[in-house]
Parts: structure tokens; sequence; C-alpha cells
């Protein structure tokens, strides 16, 4: 079963706000954030060690040890490193409202509030996108995501590609499931050095804006932002179940008479073999409403215990040995076949 650390040493975006805001209140804006992008509840969330990088030492061998006979020496060795670099992005916007509106709505906060709840989503929704599907190397501005580091399975180009399990589609109509374990020295969201984690708010008062025609009017406006990266300091605590077709999709899990079909089941015990521990770090599986359906589908079919419904954080959510499922919308059938 999946353990984690202390909350005090992996923490949530709700923890850090509780600390931040004892007041509470951001906690609207957190609970936004969770409702559309469930990564949320999951991540844990690292200062950055260079203002707006995050250098990480990561150990890409072992020294060398000897059986030693009398009389004979041992030879010196050394473990070996390498230092990867990740950036914080700004995600930024603007939301402004009629200050007449405001006023006939009677300048309450709930309103306004209200009326900024889908600039808090979109924000959410584009930070999903770029947390698996962002890449710095073609758009520098973004963070650097999950997909274009495991994007080959071929080791010899990159060692993680041990970690990418090929579910057999293929085509430029497919998905991923993604097996995460987020913690302080595996897999961890970064805020810039020196400032506060999470998305900020500032209301910056009323203003004048001008309507398409040039005519002028009075609005208040409001300012979010969020500086975030996401750093992989262990790639062994990743895993990407990649080229899912949803045709090859089965409500029954195929078996040996089954010429086609994904066995869902048995890319879960792959992937869960590849990480080195389930402890001291915040595992969670990451999938589409889709793959989900299906999940529950051929559990039900098959009476798999391994994979059932569980209590976290006061939901019932479907687990596999005890990790829990995670619904990420982004994670369309979009994806090109990772090879």
């Amino acid at each position: 079963m999946a353990t984690t650390t202390k909350p005090n040493r992996n923490p949530t975006l709700a923890d850090m706000m509780d600390r931040l805001d004892p007041n509470g209140e951001l906690a609207d804006i957190v609970e936004v954030l969770n409702e559309t992008n469930e990564m949320m509840d999951d991540i844990t969330w690292v200062e950055a060690n260079n203002k707006f990088s995050h250098r990480t030492t990561v150990r890409t061998g072992l020294p060398t040890v000897t059986w030693r006979k009398l009389n004979y020496g041992v030879k010196q060795s050394k473990s070996t490193v390498a230092q990867i670099t990740d950036t914080c992005g700004m995600l930024e916007a603007f939301a402004t409202v009629d200050k007449k509106l405001a006023e006939i709505n009677g300048m309450k906060e709930s309103w306004r509030a209200s009326e900024e709840r889908p600039f808090i989503e979109a924000m959410s929704q584009t930070l999903q996108r770029a947390l698996i599907y962002g890449d710095s190397s073609k758009d520098p501005e973004q963070i650097m995501g999950l997909a274009p580091r495991f994007n080959t399975k071929d080791p010899k180009k990159a060692p993680c590609a041990v970690n990418v399990i090929d579910a057999g589609g293929t085509g430029a109509d497919l998905t991923s499931i993604w097996l995460v374990g987020w913690g302080p020295n595996t897999v961890h969201g970064l805020y810039p050095e020196n400032s506060k984690a999470g998305l900020s708010k500032e209301d910056i008062g009323e203003e004048a804006a001008l309507d398409p025609d040039g005519g002028e009017y009075r609005v208040l406006k409001t300012h979010f932002g969020w500086d975030v990266g996401l750093s992989v300091r262990d790639w062994r605590y990743v895993v990407r179940i990649a080229n899912i077709k949803e045709s090859l999709l089965k409500s029954v899990p195929p078996d040996e008479n089954s010429a086609t079909g994904h066995n869902l089941y048995e890319l879960l015990v792959k992937a869960v073999a590849k990480v080195p521990s389930l402890s001291g770090a915040r595992f969670a599986f990451y999938t589409n409403r889709t793959i989900e359906t299906y999940l529950r589908l051929q559990q039900a079919n098959s009476r798999n215990v391994q994979l059932n419904l569980a209590d976290v954080g006061g939901r019932r959510v479907l687990s596999f040995d005890g990790i829990p499922f995670r619904r990420v919308d982004v994670l369309e059938f979009k994806e090109a076949q990772v090879k």
C-alpha cells in the first residue's frame, strides 16, 4: 500500500496556503483549483534554490566496492553525478468587471469572486496542460512538463525510457496514463526563491477601460499570477503508460483468446513494478475520464480486488494497490505514438 511522508515535509498546495494565508482568504481559490485540476491535491511544492530556477544534483552511478583479500588492496572509486536545472514560468491573467454592474450587485465580494472564477479555472487548466505537455525547448516561456521528458522507449536516447510502457496503440490519436510519486526528493513543483507558493491575487481597484468602439467606462480590476515550475529530481518515480488507443479499450479485460485490446490491469501492474519504492512519496495515477470509465468496467467485470474504490480525503476514488486515480482531462486522445 502507498505511504506518504509527514505533511510538513511533503506539503501540498492546500498545506502551503494554510501557512501563508491563516485567515483563509485564498481558500476558495484552492478549492476551485482542486475541482478543475485534481493533480493539485498531490503535488509537493519546494522553493527554488537559484531565484527563478532550481538546480538539482542527480546521482547517475554508484561507486565500485570490492571484496578484499589479505595482503591485497582496494582500488579507489567514486559515484557519478549530473546536474539538472529546471526553471519557473510566469502564468498571469487580468480579470475586469464593469463597476456599474458590481454596484447593481451590491459590490459584494462573493459576486465579484463568481465573476472571476472562470479566470482561475482557465489558469488551472493551462497549468495542468503545461505540467503534462509543456516544452520549454519549443516555447521558452513555458515550463518543461512530463511528456517531453518521457518521450522515447529507447534507453540509448534517455535513461528514463525504461519507465515508458508501450500499450501497443499506433497513430496520432493516443493518450497516456501517468504514475507519479511526489516528494521533495523525487518529483515536485517549484516556486521562485523568496516568494510564495501558489496562485496570487491582487485587487488593483478601479481603472478606466475602453469598449470595442473606443468608449470609456470604469472597471474593477484583479490580477492573478502564478510563478511555477516542475522538477523531476528522480525519474524512477515517474512511469508513463503510453500509446493507449480509445478503440482498443474494452469493458472486459482481454485474455489469450482476444486478438486486440488493452489489458489495463496488466499495464498498471507493470507500472507499479517500475518504481523503486512506494515509501517516502505521495503516489497517484493520472488519466482521463474515458480510461477511468473503462477501468471501472474492467474492475466490475473481472472482480479484480487490487482495483477498487477507496476513501481518499473524504472522497470515494478508484485506486490500484492503494494508489488513487486522479482525473486529468487534458490527457486527450491526441498524443503521437511514443517510439
